[in-house]
């Protein structure tokens, strides 16, 4: 399948394009073949005109009124937790966890996780994200919906020890390392999820990074999201969660995607200083919850990449990661008393290419050049909230929300075209859910 975008604006959020400007864009298959500028067209026209009939007739998408960027990357999700939206709101995070999440999950069946993640993926299609990095159990559910919808994916059977299910954890984890990376045609990688330092003692957070050297996955861990949990690692092991995690030496070799980093101190930046990988800001979940504000401008400033997620939307409600985009920007500018600090610009680097070197997928999306993957989305700006476009990134960044995509192509597949979704049947998806989730947490 080859297809054309035509006379759109152009966001390719790579540097040798620093600013937006008019064109198409040529997909052919799973890649970008080109980017052309409108100058550019006719000449490109006339070289690559085809018969008819052969493998270069193309599907038009008429761009007009719309600009093109690359496809939102929503670094930290718990899918399933979809179910569960606005079920357990105005509780602080431990409250939230043990009174509401933990009883509410271990009542989910593997079908319910199923469906809850396509639920999630349906909301995250519709907004604008079409990648995503995900953190459950029953992974294998999750990973046959990502094959269905067309969506791409970084899945991690997240490890809880404590009890005597550690193993059996350990080894479901394995299964999904061996079994879905470079599934759904390349559109699955895997990762090693230890849940977080304080869910994991130093006997099995070794036994878990030696798995990952072992494997060659990285790691996808929580880190710093509250003061209790800095408190409890205090207390347990007279160390912050960073330097807990340093001293057993997981950033070593491995590349490490670390969710939230809100309580960090100088000493534990510094720890992270050089590491591969970086940290996940979750702007409203934190913000939600209470949390705090991760130190997002002070990391970059140490050379560490930060990406950008919802977390799950037990915690953060909505999926949008428009939302998470003018959080972020708008925190920044708030806990420095400075609105230059993280600019629209560098805010929608954060849920673009900033997630995309976090899931270690920079080299095939994030930005849209030629030879990186289809995946990218395009925005209606003919609307009121969007009108005039002054600056186009300030557009995006503090006015767009999910609602205003138009389509969504993942790996050269349409996934959704005017407001419709191509690869579920939505309907069923919303019955579903709602049958599910009203017995998930009836009594709780």
């Amino acid at each position: 399948m080859s297809i054309q975008i035509r006379n759109a604006t152009i966001v390719t959020m790579c540097s040798h394009y620093p600013e937006p400007f008019q064109g198409d864009i040529i997909i052919n298959k799973d890649r970008i073949e080109a980017i052309i500028p409108a100058q550019a067209n006719t000449e490109y026209a006339s070289e690559h005109a085809a018969a008819p009939g052969s493998e270069m007739e193309m599907q038009i998408i008429d761009g007009t009124g719309m600009a093109v960027m690359p496809g939102l990357i929503n670094a930290h999700q718990h899918t399933p937790m979809n179910l569960l939206k606005g079920f357990s709101d105005d509780l602080k995070l431990m409250d939230w966890l043990e009174q509401k999440m933990f009883p509410a999950e271990a009542r989910m069946t593997a079908e319910d996780i199923y469906w809850g993640s396509k639920l999630s993926m349906a909301e995250m299609i519709r907004s604008g994200t079409t990648t995503f990095a995900d953190m459950y159990i029953h992974m294998d559910q999750i990973a046959h919906a990502v094959t269905e919808t067309g969506m791409r994916a970084s899945l991690t059977r997240g490890l809880v020890f404590g009890d005597d299910r550690a193993d059996e954890r350990i080894r479901e984890a394995i299964d999904l390392v061996e079994r879905w990376q470079g599934g759904a045609d390349g559109r699955i990688t895997t990762m090693f999820g230890p849940h977080a330092p304080y869910t994991c003692p130093p006997q099995q957070l070794r036994e878990v990074i030696a798995l990952a050297e072992q494997y060659q996955r990285p790691v996808h861990i929580h880190l710093a999201e509250t003061v209790e949990e800095v408190s409890i690692i205090r207390e347990k092991y007279g160390q912050t969660p960073t330097e807990y995690l340093y001293q057993l030496g997981l950033f070593e070799q491995l590349h490490v995607m670390l969710a939230h980093g809100v309580h960090l101190n100088h000493r534990d930046i510094g720890y992270l200083r050089g590491m591969r990988g970086g940290i996940v800001h979750n702007p409203v979940s934190n913000l939600k919850l209470g949390c705090g504000i991760a130190p997002i401008v002070a990391l970059q400033q140490h050379g560490i990449t930060v990406g950008l997620g919802t977390d799950g939307a037990g915690s953060a409600t909505t999926l949008d990661m428009f939302a998470e985009i003018k959080a972020a920007a708008w925190l920044q500018k708030l806990d420095y008393g400075d609105p230059t600090r993280l600019s629209a610009y560098d805010a929608l680097q954060l849920a673009t290419i900033g997630s995309a070197r976090l899931l270690g997928l920079d080299h095939e999306t994030g930005t849209l050049e030629a030879g990186k993957k289809a995946d990218l989305i395009l925005i209606d700006l003919v609307k009121p909230h969007l009108q005039p476009v002054h600056h186009l990134y300030s557009t995006l960044a503090y006015a767009a929300v999910g609602g205003d995509v138009h389509t969504t192509i993942v790996n050269g597949q349409v996934l959704m075209r005017d407001r419709q979704l191509l690869t579920m049947d939505e309907s069923v998806v919303l019955t579903e859910a709602h049958t599910r989730a009203k017995r998930i947490v009836e009594g709780i």
